[in-house]
């Protein structure tokens, strides 16, 4: 027996044979795969090349666009800044001086201070806002007057239904009101020691501009709600109050609770509702709850007749808390809950109250005062009052 014989009987294959053809076939099959694999893989990564050089160049062009152009005004004012740092630490006018209002700079006003720069007023406008108090809901208005003018008809003009054979008859002309919102002086009294100023790594300028804020804050909080007008604007609360089956313009009208220095005990939640529905359906869509935090401790408690709560947190953190869907602003210069005290608001502050200001503010270095400290006086010219007495609704407890 030959030795192809005797091979073929152990079953192996034969060079040639069909089997030996098969694993030429798989191997030519594999080495297809790996290369298409290949080329699909050169394929990809020239892809993402290019990708990556787009980005590259779409990222050039936004730098190039986010950079400031020559003579911006972040330019001009950064010379105004640095005079404005130099009479913080120092008292060195000279620089001051040497720069004009038209060129966005600093003046000397009648008393011998000086207008802040603008990164600091806006710093300043950034936390008045930030702050719970009326101001984040009411219409603000700048004005350079010492007084501003709000015209408002709070009446319906007549009409009629006209027809083809009938005479037109002259309708009533409307009746409008004139309030005026004159404005008074808000100042501020700061103080640092020479030696901090002298400390160049002491930030003046966001320093000043954080206590003026923070005085600025709290004198406006408590006078929007409870001002008497007197050197200092008039708060709402101030106004007549009467109970809304009498109410009348120049008043604001309220809903009792029920219940004398609380809510009724039967139903509280129905005052609240009451209070909603006695603000006219034009200004409800704008509406704000107005309380102070002892009040809303007491008020996120309440259930309406199917056991569900009036009160909901906000979603975000930014969000307000609502009472029955309307935001709610917590003003801690409004009452607490006690027998007739009027301790929430309801209504459309951005139409029922209007806060009038000059945009500019002023600072008077002051070094002699308070040695061997040096006192900032910061002053600016704000007024406030009720515009619309329809627009804001109050609830008082009392029985």
């Amino acid at each position: 027996m030959t030795i192809p014989e005797s091979k073929a009987r152990a079953g192996e294959a034969l060079p040639g044979g069909p089997a030996s053809t098969g694993v030429v076939e798989v191997k030519s099959a594999l080495t297809g795969l790996m290369d298409d694999l290949g080329a699909f893989q050169t394929q990809i990564k020239e892809q993402l090349k290019a990708q990556e050089e787009k980005l590259t160049m779409l990222n050039r062009k936004s730098a190039l666009a986010a950079r400031p152009a020559l003579s911006t005004t972040a330019d001009i004012d950064a010379p105004h800044q640095k005079a404005f740092e130099g009479y913080l630490r120092t008292g060195d006018e000279g620089a001051l001086r040497g720069l004009t209002f038209e060129a966005k700079g600093l003046t000397v006003n009648s008393d011998g201070g000086y207008l802040v720069d603008p990164q600091t007023s806006e710093t300043i406008k950034g936390v008045l806002y930030a702050g719970a108090s009326i101001r984040t809901i009411a219409s603000v208005v700048n004005v350079e007057a010492t007084s501003y003018d709000v015209l408002v008809d709070h009446t319906e003009m007549e009409h009629n239904w006209a027809s083809e054979a009938a005479a037109v008859n002259e309708t009533a002309a409307p009746q409008i009101d004139r309030i005026s919102i004159p404005l008074h002086e808000l100042s501020a009294l700061p103080k640092a020691s020479q030696r901090l100023l002298d400390d160049s790594a002491f930030d003046i300028e966001n320093w000043l501009a954080n206590r003026i804020a923070t005085k600025f804050a709290r004198a406006e909080g408590s006078a929007f709600v409870k001002g008497d007008g007197v050197d200092k604007p008039t708060g709402f609360l101030t106004h007549p109050q009467v109970e809304e089956d009498a109410w009348a313009w120049g008043s604001l009208g309220y809903i009792k609770t029920g219940g004398a220095g609380d809510f009724a005990d039967n139903a509280p939640a129905d005052a609240v509702i009451e209070l909603v529905y006695a603000l006219g359906a034009e200004y409800r869509a704008n509406a704000t709850f107005v309380m102070n935090s002892k009040t809303a401790g007491a008020v996120r408690k309440m259930k309406d007749s199917d056991g569900r709560f009036l009160w909901s947190d906000g979603l975000a953190s930014a969000e307000p808390a609502r009472l029955m869907g309307y935001p709610v602003v917590i003003a801690e210069d409004m009452p607490d809950i006690a027998d007739g005290a009027a301790a929430i608001a309801f209504g459309d502050f951005a139409a029922g109250y209007t806060i009038a200001e000059r945009p500019d503010l002023r600072v008077l270095r002051d070094p002699f005062s308070a040695k061997p400290h040096v006192l900032f006086y910061a002053t600016k010219r704000v007024g406030g009052d009720v515009s619309d007495f329809a627009a804001i609704k109050l609830l008082r407890f009392e029985g």
